[in-house]
């Protein structure tokens, strides 16, 4: 279908559904396929639960309000393209990183939602389909626009920048992360600046972040800088009061929510670019300070005598390394419950193996170590308490305690670490 002809159905509906269990009225559902399913099949579905029009490629399905299209997702993607083109009055500030993408996210959109009308990612919809959608989401009136991007390989940064079209990009920080896809640190470095690469390009803002040195080879006159060196146009110094990170900025202090200190450059950030755009001192520090995280990043969660720290939502070596660094700093007796990190390619074993030196070498009283890749190395390190699954996990809890006053639990995504929460 002409794509202009397919902008006009999309005008009609009221959003965008990709999943048939989750219908809304008026939606356009977009029938994608994946590796064990085939959207087509539930595309009758879809408009029978309310959907307006479905967007299919199997040309045998006979309905007057299908779409047929060569592609479902070249349409979903291309449809996105074209709609950006609307957006001339939205400035779109795209982000990507190996961590804190959303956290970073969710503090910039808190700042500048207190003097602009925006809109942001919906969680973490940040790959070659949830970044189309997210596009397919922002409204010509919205002012502002915080669109996060995620990538497991090459390209994938650059693919993402060229739909999204962003006047303001910046990345959070490089670390080793899928790195069966980026292969190395190099490979994460030019995958995430694949974003600078293109701002540079086409003349847009770069945010930086200026005490890191890799960021910093980056800066040029378009450039928005921070950080502790006082040499950025916005410079700030950090602490920590009661476990929680402070940030300065000359005469205001903006005390947040946030532990560990790497959510100091996060903070920073959102500070910079409301700054930047006009926002008052004043209402960033409000809008930073009433910011309270969710979803497992970073929260302290008071269970009787102990206090966790849940910080599940994703990790790789060197946000574990990270968190484990802010922990130290808690007063207080110490225990980590630490669950595998994945999409490591063949540096799994020695990036897991260092995990764990790192944690005998620190003050901790006790170390659990839960999944197949730390279960690899536990003849290596006997120190520390292996367990191949959370439900091994568990069953030593039933006539084990954690008495430490502090634990803190991290793993991958995959690993649903919160569910330890429960467990305690």
């Amino acid at each position: 279908m002409d794509i202009n002809k397919l902008y006009s159905r999309f005008q009609e509906c009221e959003n965008i559904s990709t999943d048939s269990r989750f219908i809304t009225k008026n939606s356009l559902f977009f029938a994608l396929k994946g590796d064990n399913f085939d959207g087509n099949e539930y595309a009758l579905e879809a408009l029978n639960k309310g959907a307006k029009y479905a967007i299919i490629d199997n040309p045998s399905l006979k309905n007057p309000r299908f779409i047929k299209v060569e592609n479902v997702l070249k349409s979903l993607q291309a449809l996105s393209t074209f709609h950006r083109t609307k957006l001339i009055n939205t400035t779109i500030v795209a982000l990507t990183g190996s961590n804190g993408k959303t956290t970073s996210k969710e503090l910039m959109n808190s700042v500048l939602s207190c003097r602009y009308r925006t809109s942001s990612t919906i969680g973490n919809l940040n790959n070659h389909i949830g970044v189309p959608i997210t596009l397919l989401n922002i409204k010509t009136t919205s002012e502002f626009a915080v669109v996060e991007m995620g990538a497991n390989h090459l390209r994938e940064i650059s693919f993402l920048t060229n739909l999204i079209k962003p006047d303001v990009g910046y990345i959070t920080n490089f670390g080793k992360a899928h790195l069966e896809g980026f292969v190395d640190l190099n490979g994460v470095i030019k995958g995430k600046t694949e974003l600078y690469d293109w701002l540079l390009k086409n003349n847009r803002i770069i945010l930086i972040n200026n005490d890191d040195v890799i960021q910093d080879k980056f800066n040029n006159d378009n450039s928005i800088t921070f950080g502790i060196n006082k040499k950025s146009h916005y410079n700030f110094t950090k602490s920590i009061i009661k476990n929680y990170i402070s940030v300065s900025y000359k005469d205001t202090k903006i005390n947040s929510l946030l532990i560990g200190d790497y959510n100091s450059s996060n903070i920073g950030a959102a500070i910079a670019l409301g700054l930047y755009f006009k926002i008052s001192i004043k209402n960033i520090k409000k809008a930073i300070e009433s910011y309270i995280p969710r979803n497992n990043r970073s929260q302290i969660i008071d269970k009787k005598k102990q206090k966790i720290i849940l910080d599940a939502y994703n990790a790789n070596p060197s946000s574990m390394i990270a968190a484990i660094e802010s922990f130290l700093n808690m007063n207080g007796s110490k225990a980590v419950v630490l669950g595998d990190m994945l999409e490591l390619g063949h540096e799994s074993s020695s990036l897991h193996l260092e995990i764990i030196n790192y944690c005998l070498k620190s003050k901790i009283n006790k170390i659990y170590l839960i999944g197949n890749e730390f279960y690899k190395e536990q003849n290596k390190k006997g120190e520390s308490l292996f367990f191949n699954t959370k439900s091994d996990f568990k069953k030593y809890l039933e006539s084990n305690t954690i008495i430490e006053k502090n634990v803190l639990i991290k793993g991958s995504r995959g690993m649903r670490m919160e569910e330890i929460a429960d467990f305690l």
